[in-house]
């Protein structure tokens, strides 16, 4: 990965929600600001404390409390202060949720502050005008993030699965290529048979060789079968701002029955009761040899395990080899009491001065290179390769954007039930799939 240069997915997809920052100039004095910053990973948090922390320093009249929610709590507890006007003054934005919290309002254009402090949008990795419609910024680059497999190193030397064979894994949504069979291999019962023995009892599955879980409809499956779905060349929209999706497209239908028949069918993967805990929570526990995760997990994954933890690029699908790629913007609420002051605080966010600070952390992958060397450099002092995720964001064609268009709320209230109806056998792929797909374009009309 060069410093010279963005990654080549970034030039072609333009990803990750926005969020900037050149400049880092403190405010001048003035009377006491306490803004408000929500998140919802509480791993990335003490890293977000410390630019916070060294942010006051330079700007003593202002004071920076940080809000945590997990996932799900963020989004519905953001949602409901936003309608009563409580929103915090600076906020997390996903790409995912972007287009709709635009079209409601509810975003501050920052363009103005950009071109008054003369903030340098050359420096970051990712394309800061992805957040930019008709000619107002509501995001700068603050991060990225790809796909990779997270995997149990014992596991797979138990199971005599190699480097190279890892390494030359192939996937289609028929037979599942070599990747399934490595998936057979790993997968055992309690008399410690592998799925690829006949003998195999399915109904008593002591490691899963694969673990995903139904996907999240808001996110467009990002860390589960949204990659595979895209090795065969499949796209859900057809890009920014677009008004169409395609769930009734085959390759999308074939994929997530794959994924949902490796439980249902075969027994190699965890069912929605075994997943209730969540997918960190059985690799863990050693009850699965490997799934599919993102790069904000590195940390918390190999500081909790008892084992080996190594990290693979995703298999070659039909296609080539295709992650998601995503990043995260502070973003400015429309109606805070202290749009000055939140503009500085979201200038430091994306500076080089925070990003070398959250590198130091090693929790996430900032949007600027001298970030990104930091945080591979703490990896690599703790004895972690995380070079899968820089090599997906890096390679030609490798990466895809996620979703990025109004009505999030309404789709994912169509989607997941049916989603979650297909991973639990209640309805095929092939009939639930078009018919909501019908009624997800039906918004856009």
């Amino acid at each position: 990965m060069r410093s010279s240069k963005r990654f080549s997915l970034f030039a072609t997809l333009a990803v990750c929600v926005g969020m900037i920052a050149a400049s880092t100039g403190a405010v001048s004095a003035q009377d006491k600001v306490e803004l408000r910053y929500a998140l919802w990973d509480s791993n990335q948090q003490p890293a977000y404390q410390a630019c916070a922390d060294e942010f006051t320093k330079r700007n003593p009249n202002i004071t920076i409390s940080i809000e945590q929610a997990g996932w799900s709590q963020y989004w519905d507890g953001l949602t409901t202060s936003l309608v009563a006007g409580t929103a915090p003054d600076v906020f997390t934005n996903h790409i995912g949720h972007y287009p709709e919290l635009l079209s409601k309002g509810q975003l501050l254009d920052i363009q103005p502050f950009i071109e008054a402090d003369k903030v340098d949008t050359s420096i970051y990795l990712v394309d800061p005008n992805l957040l930019v419609k008709d000619g107002k910024r509501y995001g700068l680059p603050q991060d990225w993030d790809t796909i990779a497999l997270f995997y149990n190193k014992d596991a797979f030397d138990k199971a005599g699965i190699t480097d190279e064979e890892i390494a030359n894994w192939t996937w289609n949504p028929t037979d599942g290529g070599t990747f399934e069979q490595s998936v057979a291999k790993l997968t055992l019962d309690a008399n410690g048979k592998n799925a690829l023995d006949p003998a195999f009892d399915k109904a008593n599955v002591e490691q899963w060789g694969f673990m995903g879980g139904v996907g999240d409809a808001s996110s467009g499956a990002q860390p589960d079968w949204s990659s595979f779905a895209a090795s065969t060349g499949f796209s859900l929209t057809d890009g920014p701002w677009t008004t169409t999706y395609h769930y009734d497209d085959q390759r999308v239908i074939d994929t997530v029955q794959w994924w949902a028949d490796l439980h249902l069918a075969k027994g190699y993967a965890p069912g929605s009761d075994q997943l209730s805990s969540g997918v960190d929570s059985l690799f863990l526990a050693g009850k699965g040899a490997m799934y599919p995760m993102g790069s904000w997990s590195i940390g918390y994954i190999t500081s909790q395990a008892t084992f080996k933890v190594g990290f693979a690029m995703l298999p070659v699908g039909p296609e080539g080899r295709r992650s998601p790629i995503n990043g995260l913007s502070p973003a400015i609420y429309a109606g805070t009491k202290h749009p000055q002051e939140a503009w500085q605080w979201v200038k430091f966010l994306t500076s080089a001065d925070c990003a070398n600070v959250v590198g130091d952390h090693g929790v996430v992958f900032p949007a600027i290179q001298s970030g990104v060397d930091r945080a591979l450099e703490a990896y690599k002092k703790k004895g972690i390769d995380a070079t899968a995720f820089t090599n997906e964001a890096s390679a030609e064609n490798g990466t895809y954007l996620l979703p990025m268009t109004d009505h999030i709320s309404e789709i994912t209230n169509i989607l997941q039930p049916v989603l979650q109806d297909i991973f639990d056998g209640k309805v095929t792929a092939k009939d639930g799939l078009p018919s909501i797909n019908e009624q997800i374009n039906a918004l856009f009309q």
